[in-house]
């Protein structure tokens, strides 16, 4: 993949957000081969950006690889861990995917679902850009810290 090919900017200042640095955090963690090394952010995160064109060229029917699912399973590994450091509560996120591509994923807090989410066509994951990535993943965010306010007792069972 050469640099012509990214739709990510290099110096994209939404790179500095704090989701974007933790789904940086959780695709090293997942890669297990040393392939992100000497990659730039921009590069690694490039994936998750599926403009107008790169989402006509993705089939609609299709079964997601594993690359994809682990792409999924960061993306929701990050939003618990940042629930985890906005709270001071252990957030642990679980997804349930079949080979289709169809399932959910829930943040749980100690009884808590902060987190439901319906996944359908997973093979598709993406976002139009990396603000909306982060906006996406902001409301989900906040949303969980609003319900844990509410509701602390059941999140520290």
């Amino acid at each position: 993949m050469s640099a012509a090919a990214l739709a990510l900017a290099e110096d994209d200042t939404e790179l500095n957000a704090d989701f974007p640095r933790e789904m940086l955090k959780q695709l090293k963690a997942v890669d297990t081969y040393g392939t992100y090394d000497g990659w730039t952010d921009a590069k690694i995160l490039d994936p998750l950006i599926l403009t107008k064109e790169r989402k006509r060229e993705i089939p609609i029917v299709g079964d997601p690889d594993e690359t994809t699912m682990a792409r999924v399973k960061a993306y929701y590994n990050a939003i618990a861990s940042l629930v985890e450091k906005q709270t001071g509560l252990m957030a642990v996120p679980v997804i349930t995917l079949t080979h289709e591509g169809f399932g959910r994923a829930f943040v749980i807090v100690g009884k808590l679902i902060v987190v439901d989410k319906t996944l359908r066509d997973v093979h598709r994951f993406g976002f139009p850009s990396l603000a909306k990535m982060n906006e996406e993943a902001g409301k989900q965010i906040d949303k969980a810290a609003e319900l844990i306010a509410s509701y602390r007792e059941v999140a520290e069972l």
